[in-house]
């Protein structure tokens, strides 16, 4: 929260034009934590962090521009070799031979999947779902 509030001033608690205190950093965190964790749209999460729709998708974009700019380079890159090799080691020293990173994935349902696509993303109980995959070393490192 800290990176992200140096980064974009727009998560600092400011004053208003009346004069009285703007939303705080964790009003706008919760609510797009809470749209990213659970799928919430933005007019769900508005009762709970006491702000406007606009203000949600607001924070929600501008966190996740924040989190590009600062943590691709780190982060969220492809590894190099010398990555690759490094993770090796570690997986190695710890008892998993060749193990790059674990992998782990989840069914997430696709409420509005379009009309043409539906074909396509149907699972065993005809839902609409997409699975998402990631996969991360020890440092959780994706």
């Amino acid at each position: 929260m800290h990176d992200i509030c140096n980064y974009d001033e727009y998560f600092v608690q400011t004053k208003n034009a009346t004069g009285n205190l703007g939303l705080l950093p964790e009003q706008k965190f919760t609510a797009f934590i809470r749209m990213l964790a659970y799928g919430s749209s933005a007019d769900q999460v508005d009762e709970i962090a006491r702000m406007g729709k606009s203000t949600s998708l607001e924070s929600l974009v501008r966190f996740c521009d924040a989190v590009e700019t600062l943590y691709t380079r780190d982060y969220l890159r492809k590894p190099t070799p010398r990555d690759l090799q490094q993770l090796l080691q570690k997986a190695k020293a710890r008892g998993f031979l060749g193990m790059i990173g674990s992998i782990d994935y989840m069914h997430w349902q696709w409420k509005n999947c379009p009309t043409a696509w539906q074909g396509d993303y149907g699972n065993r109980k005809w839902q609409k779902s997409i699975i998402l995959e990631a996969v991360a070393g020890f440092d959780t490192w994706v």
